[in-house]
């Protein structure tokens, strides 16, 4: 009984050993937004650091989704509450005060956690309906709101059991710069239904539902911009953004460890041609702002391939 006991423990600290991976992002990013034009002006970007005394493990993935039966419901995910405090969507990393530009030494955000009603988010997955491998490597996409962040924040607490009705983002950033964390980011928000992230290795999607199209959610990290009040319409444009909130989604962004090439938008992404968003994006004044920070995983979209397919 004892040598079956010490073989146990044996066997779990392997499978343990195996998931934790130390993630570096090498290259110089690219200063662009996948879907938009290059800057004009060439920022040279700063050295990507990941530094500090811990980094977020991600959950494990779900394995494969579940084909549903017509008429069915999708098995939500549960989270309990006492999880949903800072700690569960950002976990903070020291960094050395010398490698901090002034506005990383002084800009903070406020944050709040507010987390999605469970019909509106899922587990990301290892493998899409049909088998084939679905963790791709993370994307920031950017959106609106078109309309108030606090009716945009109530829809995603309600109830939705139809799967055309759920909806939600990871982040939403008010118009005073407070950040909003919805869902978990080694979660699937449902930012982006029908859509494709097309990178220099070609188009990038993952079917998670049989009955929908192909999306970015999968690999997604769903961040939304509270719309001004003259743009809760369908026009193309309104008054803009604040500074508040291109300072604070800079500092989010540079948070998530994703390199500028994978940076997009919800207009670019999209494949039903409907979405603008985010409408008067400023792509340029963003990328200042991100240059002022340095880049930590503190965020992490990724989840680790389940136990059973690591054995």
């Amino acid at each position: 009984m004892k040598k079956r006991i010490i073989t146990a423990i044996g066997l779990a600290a392997l499978s343990i050993g195996m998931l934790v991976a130390v993630i570096v992002w090498g290259g110089t990013p690219r200063h662009q937004i996948a879907g938009f034009e290059t800057p004009g002006r060439d920022v040279a970007p700063p050295k990507v650091q990941l530094m500090g005394a811990r980094s977020p493990l991600a959950s494990e993935c779900a394995i494969k989704p579940v084909v549903k039966k017509p008429g069915s419901r999708t098995p939500f995910v549960r989270i309990n509450p006492a999880e949903v405090t800072l700690d569960r969507f950002r976990q903070l990393q020291a960094l050395p005060p010398e490698t901090l530009t002034n506005t990383a030494r002084t800009f903070t955000p406020r944050e709040v956690a507010m987390i999605a009603d469970a019909s509106n988010f899922g587990d990301r997955y290892f493998l899409d309906v049909n088998g084939k491998p679905a963790l791709l490597e993370p994307v920031v996409v950017i959106h609106e709101t078109v309309g108030s962040a606090n009716s945009a924040l109530n829809m995603f607490r309600t109830y939705h059991p139809l799967d055309d009705d759920q909806v939600s983002y990871h982040t939403l950033i008010r118009r005073d710069g407070t950040i909003v964390y919805v869902v978990p980011p080694d979660k699937r928000a449902y930012g982006a239904g029908n859509s494709v992230f097309a990178s220099s290795k070609g188009n990038e999607a993952v079917r998670t539902n049989a009955t929908l199209p192909p999306s970015v959610n999968n690999f997604a990290y769903h961040i939304s911009l509270e719309t001004p009040g003259d743009g809760n319409n369908n026009n193309r444009g309104h008054s803009g953004y604040t500074y508040d909130q291109y300072q604070s989604l800079a500092w989010i962004v540079s948070k998530t460890g994703v390199t500028n090439d994978r940076i997009t938008t919800h207009r670019a992404v999209d494949r039903s041609r409907s979405r603008m968003d985010p409408r008067s994006f400023d792509r340029d004044w963003f990328f200042t702002l991100l240059n002022a920070f340095p880049r930590t995983n503190e965020i992490n979209p990724r989840c680790t391939p389940p136990n059973t397919v690591m054995q």
